[in-house]
């Protein structure tokens, strides 16, 4: 009868807000990631993230991300390391916490997120003169006769 009327939802809310420390701590998650999540912890990257997992939620939502604070709410896809990456997108069962035959070689480099669309994003310099010369206010217009 409870599950009807919708009292199993509200326990369920309870239950999230319990897990996550709290109202204020649970409105917070719910400002940065649009939604209120609680589950098992499994792991912490080198930056920072952490990597949460419930298995009572749908196949493809029961494994999520919680971005490092001092990527207040500028994150994105990039900021995940590859081997989290493959755990998120289930292509392996093993964190890359407790997956043992993962190697890192010397040669390999280190995560790096994309930078387009920020200040910090690479733009080469061109040495070529441009054939069409940007408009200065400052300077006054020729007159055409």
């Amino acid at each position: 009868m409870a599950r009807y009327v919708g009292l199993d939802k509200l326990g369920k809310l309870f239950s999230y807000v319990r897990d996550n420390g709290g109202i204020r701590a649970s409105l917070y998650k719910l400002y940065r990631m649009d939604e209120m999540k609680a589950g098992r912890l499994v792991g912490e990257d080198k930056y920072g993230n952490k990597y949460f997992e419930d298995p009572s939620q749908f196949y493809g939502r029961n494994r999520w991300v919680e971005y490092a604070p001092h990527f207040n709410l500028e994150y994105d896809g990039s900021q995940i390391p590859a081997d989290w990456f493959g755990w998120m997108h289930y292509k392996t069962d093993l964190p890359p916490n407790r997956d043992g035959n993962r190697k890192q070689y010397k040669w390999m480099a280190d995560h790096s997120e994309n930078l387009s669309g920020t200040t910090r994003a690479y733009m080469p310099y061109s040495t070529t003169k441009p054939k069409v010369d940007a408009w200065d206010p400052s300077k006054p217009t020729p007159k055409l006769e």
